[in-house]
């Protein structure tokens, strides 16, 4: 197949051209089309203007970007959240249902109107009920005419890199968290895509240099990519210029981004392989007959063969963790607010699996977040009013915040903060435990920044940023099923001076869309505007399994119960039945 419009081709002198800022619009008709990306099944996925794969958004530095997004869903309400952007001073701009706007309700509208300063590889998607995965998820590029690696490329090449599965996002979300599956097992991808499509070709010309931004679009599965017979140099990681490092292999988690630079060979002498493979470490179960590669080629000749790519005996990635910022910002040495997060995956009363934070599990609050703060007046400092399960941190102004985050699982898990890239001080490997001050030799001066990072199986981070961008901020694994079950975290920047940013009012633009859903827009977390102390009739988690109980005795006992009023129904129908007479 051909190199598609999601594949982007820009020389440098073209991007260069662009330094003045414009006003870059975008008009998006959000609705339902058909799609077969692996060739194997026919299915309903959300497009934009009619088509799917959904168009990139392109800016440079400076720029003001406008989407109109119009849903045209019909079943379903929507949002937009541009990854890795920091939305400085356009918080109501972030685009998380129930955290900064009302979602976007079937036949209604919204605008997202904000000025991008930060230049990079990033994404958009939407942030409503696990529900990107199902296709609405593209590329976003920030380009900068004042590049420290401009010099090192002649072109640019987007790669997205994604998971894909064959049923509805709403059907496998049930099932996942279900008493049927009490044990959280996530469901696994049917395939793996590159530009949305497989056995993609690229066409290359001898002799130059590329830069390949490299996106991982994926809902679950963290992908390791590699180029045969090719070495990249990474250049930039989450919209963060880093010292060139070379690599022959790198480790993606969902949400994940890198720019790479790759000189081709001198010749066309053969074409060769790159590959995408899906870590299979993240599922509890591997289908039979998955593949879980996906293979491109870089064409230097299209006339000859596209080779198999060869087995690969170990994964040996490049650690990002080694990776210093092009900028060199010093390590934060002085900790203002320390949070610790400690994660664990376990049951509630209902027989499903949940995620936790401190023993919280995320619940969406009637009243979005960012509402609150803006109605609650002085007191918005009070971490009480945003709700019992929001998982809420209060931050003060200018101060430098860590979070320490313990992972009680055996599985990996991709973090993600809104607003913010984060210094990555401290990661442990495997099984290392708890973090503990005495367990740390020593961190890094220039430590690594990116806005998502891996955290290894029961083992521990610590990350470090500024709270210098008032706002309400999700801090959440980026693993959909995750966010689903409740992983998520509520840093709430600076909320006086949010109110200030802001005149108090929540933006008109929200109004509407609130109105068409029948949400509230002020009060608490339960929309109780007379007591904010009074959380009744807020949304909550079930509560916690009985005593005594466990997850696969309550699911037994459901079955158990299922049965016996299956057979008490199949006693009663033939008991009202009617007696026919015997016949000679």
């Amino acid at each position: 197949m051909a190199i598609s419009l999601s594949s982007i081709l820009l020389p440098v002198s073209l991007l260069l051209t662009l330094v003045d800022a414009a006003t870059v619009t975008y008009d998006f008709d959000i609705s339902w089309v058909y799609a077969n990306p692996d060739g194997v099944q026919n299915r309903p996925t959300i497009g934009i203007n009619g088509k799917w794969p959904i168009p990139p958004i392109i800016a440079t530095k400076g720029d003001r970007i406008i989407v109109n997004a119009m849903n045209s869903l019909g079943n379903e309400s929507t949002s937009l959240h541009f990854h890795g952007l920091y939305q400085n001073g356009t918080n109501h701009m972030d685009g998380p249902e129930s955290v900064t706007q009302c979602g976007i309700p079937a036949g209604g509208s919204f605008t997202y109107n904000f000025t991008v300063d930060q230049p990079g590889t990033y994404w958009y998607h939407s942030h409503t009920h696990g529900q990107y995965p199902d296709g609405l998820r593209g590329p976003l590029i920030v380009h900068d005419p004042d590049s420290p690696h401009k010099d090192l490329y002649d072109e640019e090449i987007v790669l997205t890199f994604s998971d894909w599965y064959h049923d509805l996002m709403h059907g496998l979300l049930a099932d996942f968290i279900s008493i049927k599956n009490p044990g959280g097992a996530e469901p696994v991808p049917n395939s793996a895509l590159v530009n949305d499509t497989q056995n993609l070709t690229v066409s290359i010309q001898p002799g130059k240099t590329y830069l390949f931004r490299i996106i991982n679009m994926g809902a679950f599965a963290a992908q390791y990519v590699w180029f045969e017979g090719h070495t990249m140099k990474i250049v930039e990681v989450d919209g963060i210029y880093t010292e060139p490092a070379e690599a022959n292999m790198i480790y993606m988690t969902a949400a994940q981004r890198y720019s790479v630079v790759i000189t081709t060979k001198n010749s066309t002498d053969a074409n060769f392989a790159f590959v995408g493979s899906m870590d299979q470490d993240l599922f509890d179960n591997i289908p039979d007959g998955l593949n879980p590669n996906v293979t491109g080629w870089l064409v230097y000749d299209e006339k000859k063969e596209k080779p198999a790519p060869k087995e690969v005996e170990a994964f040996e990635p490049f650690d990002d963790f080694g990776l210093v910022p092009q900028d060199k910002e010093g390590i934060y040495d002085k900790v203002d607010h320390s949070l610790t997060l400690n994660l664990k995956m376990d049951n509630l009363g209902d027989g499903a699996n949940y995620a936790f934070f401190n023993d919280v599990t995320y619940m969406p609050p009637k009243v979005p977040t960012l509402y609150t703060t803006l109605s609650t007046g002085p007191n918005a400092t009070d971490p009480t009013i945003y709700g019992s399960n929001t998982n809420q941190f209060v931050l003060e102004a200018n101060e430098v915040v860590e979070i320490v985050l313990n992972n009680d699982d055996p599985g990996k898990h991709p973090f993600h903060l809104h607003g913010h890239a984060f210094q990555v001080v401290s990661r442990s490997e495997d099984e290392a435990g708890a973090y503990t001050p005495s367990s740390s030799t020593s961190f890094p001066q220039t430590p690594m920044r990116r806005d998502t990072v891996l955290v290894h199986p029961n083992g521990n981070i610590v990350l470090r940023f500024k709270a210098d961008n008032p706002g309400v901020w999700l801090f959440h694994c980026h693993i959909e099923w995750h966010v689903a079950s409740g992983l998520v975290a509520t840093m709430i920047e600076d909320p006086l001076g949010l109110q200030r940013q802001l005149s108090g009012k929540i933006p008109e633009s929200h109004l509407q869309a609130c109105k068409d859903s029948n949400t509230p827009t002020e009060g608490n977390a339960a929309g109780n505007t007379v007591n904010l102390l009074d959380l009744k009739g807020e949304n909550t988690s079930p509560g916690p399994l009985p005593a005594g109980f466990t997850a696969r005795g309550i699911v037994a006992l459901a079955f158990s119960i299922l049965a016996a009023f299956l057979g008490m129904g199949i006693i009663a129908w033939y008991g009202f039945a009617p007696i026919k007479a015997k016949t000679r």
